[in-house]
């Protein structure tokens, strides 16, 4: 009974939040907007991101700021509904901390390769602060791969970058660390949902993060093999944890060597076909908006509050990459319509609009 209970307490609090996400309106609201400042502006005076930038001087706030605290309120709500669904909190929340872990040292690596060696102003949320691993308000300070080395000793991290840190280049492998941090994200991701979950709710939830491995893996092959030219063996060592695609799938498309080519073997398959009939503005796209696509199936019509949860996690962000982008797009004077087509929005058919209506009644 007890179970039963906070089953329908995840499932009902999470519907309820996502209910409260943007409308259509907000964004055409955002678009107008002309810099940083008139946009937290929006977000604090007119929408479910006012508590989150209570106090805040939106006149003085910049991106990085304004970034933290919208990803602040995200795990914020995340760790509210994760009271009632202890297993999610169990399993999953150190993976969103490594995430958040994984794009700091990521632009870390870029700075060192930019050669800037003034120390970087980075902000944080408070909630990854408090739980990660990493001394991250040192990473300011780190100005050479031994610097970085010195910062990730004694963590997860320290044997996945001692190869790319034993080399004394000039410019660190980007695209291997990339890959190597990544890969131990979601290869440990992978693990846990087949070891503690079972029947309904671990097959919806791999098809949440295979799908999305499945289609990274896609634009992969097709960056490595028709822009930088890589052999087949080469660009199948970097590839992700691999979802459901066959193995002779993935060696037909490391074959290719055109994007037709390479878009063949997975147009194939179930997966693919869809992917591929989307409109995407370009290829990091795909795997983005096809995730946006099952969450917002699942945050709908799944049972399982472990799914709602993750769900919710995953739509949460995408909405907040939504306003990074409109933020993005103003800094660099792009026009509202051009910047609406680079964002992650609910396609405005009548079934789309059936299931919001009757999620906004509940």
């Amino acid at each position: 009974m007890l179970n039963t209970l906070s089953s329908n307490v995840v499932l009902a609090k999470a519907r309820t939040k996502y209910g409260r996400r943007l409308t259509p309106g907000d964004y055409n609201e955002l678009l107008k907007c002309r810099n940083v400042g008139e946009v937290a502006g929006y977000l604090k005076n007119h929408t479910v991101y006012s508590h989150a930038l209570a106090g805040t001087a939106e006149n003085e706030v910049h991106r990085g700021a304004l970034e933290s605290l919208l990803k602040q309120k995200q795990m914020e709500d995340y760790y509210s509904l994760c009271k009632y669904e202890a297993e999610v909190d169990k399993h999953f929340s150190m993976g969103f901390i490594r995430h958040d872990e994984i794009e700091y040292l990521l632009r870390a690596v870029l700075r060192l390769n930019s050669h800037r060696t003034k120390e970087a102003d980075y902000v944080f949320p408070s909630y990854l602060l408090r739980r990660s691993c990493l001394n991250l308000e040192k990473l300011g300070t780190v100005k050479s791969a031994q610097d970085l080395r010195e910062f990730v000793r004694s963590t997860p991290y320290e044997k996945l970058l001692e190869p790319f840190l034993d080399k004394p280049l000039e410019r660190l492998d980007y695209t291997g660390i990339e890959n190597a941090l990544y890969h131990y994200l979601y290869g440990d991701l992978l693990k846990t949902i087949r070891k503690y979950f079972a029947g309904q709710p671990k097959k919806q939830l791999l098809n949440i993060y295979t799908t999305f491995l499945d289609l990274n893996n896609y634009v992969h092959i097709v960056r490595m093999k028709t822009v930088y030219g890589t052999n087949a063996e080469t660009a199948g060592r970097a590839l992700l944890p691999t979802g459901t695609l066959a193995e002779d799938t993935l060696k037909k498309m490391l074959k290719g060597t055109t994007p037709e080519e390479i878009q063949g073997p997975l147009r194939h398959t179930k997966i693919g076909r869809k992917a591929l009939d989307m409109k995407c503005a370009y290829l990091d796209e795909i795997p983005e908006r096809m995730n946006f696509q099952i969450c917002r199936h699942y945050i709908d019509f799944s049972i399982y509050p472990s799914v709602v949860l993750i769900s919710y996690v995953f739509l949460s962000k995408t909405e907040i990459r939504n306003i990074i982008t409109i933020i993005e797009g103003k800094r660099y004077k792009l026009a509202p319509e051009e910047i609406r087509s680079l964002l992650i929005l609910e396609e405005r058919n009548p079934a789309a609009v059936a299931g919001l209506s009757a999620q906004r009644k509940e």
